[in-house]
């Protein structure tokens, strides 16, 4: 007939619950962490939840959705899975999804599943559109190097092709 109620238990408090309910929540649903206008950052910024930078960062930045807002700047790689632009970017981007917007400038290049560019955004650099921008692609191997003929001295002489006949004296 009775049973126990949380406030029940002894040394238990509700800050306690509150602490422990907001620890177990994705990182998703937690309020985006805002780097004011005032704020300067040197050095890279990771984030699993939302971003918004309306501050100077120098650095690169990595978060799940990262708003630029229109003072905000960012010298260095983005990578997130939704961007928006209405600031400055001088480096390359990674996103599945990037929305440059009105008032945006961009110097870099752009790797992305999907694009918009509204009027008035600046873009500089080049874009490649990507099944999945964020993973890393592996870096190209160094080309092998030429075959070369060895002379009867042990010195190397580049190998050249000839045309003729061999052997008509």
């Amino acid at each position: 007939m009775f049973t126990k109620t949380k406030g029940d238990t002894p040394g238990y408090t509700p800050a306690q619950d509150a602490v422990r309910g907001a620890s177990s929540k994705p990182a998703s649903r937690v309020g985006a962490s805002i780097i004011c206008s005032d704020v300067e950052i040197k050095g890279s910024i990771k984030s699993n939840g939302a971003l918004q930078i309306d501050g100077k960062v120098e650095g690169d930045v990595t978060a799940g959705d990262i708003t630029i807002g229109s003072s905000g700047e960012i010298t260095g790689e983005v990578k997130a899975e939704t961007l928006r632009v209405k600031g400055k970017i001088v480096g390359s981007i990674r996103s599945r999804k990037v929305e440059l917007e009105t008032g945006a400038s961009v110097q870099g290049d752009i790797f992305h599943a999907a694009l918009i560019i509204q009027p008035d955004a600046s873009f500089e650099g080049q874009v490649k559109r990507e099944e999945n921008p964020l993973k890393e692609s592996a870096p190209k191997p160094a080309a092998a190097p030429q075959p070369q003929a060895t002379t009867s001295f042990g010195a190397s002489a580049p190998v050249t092709p000839t045309t003729g006949t061999a052997g008509n004296a």
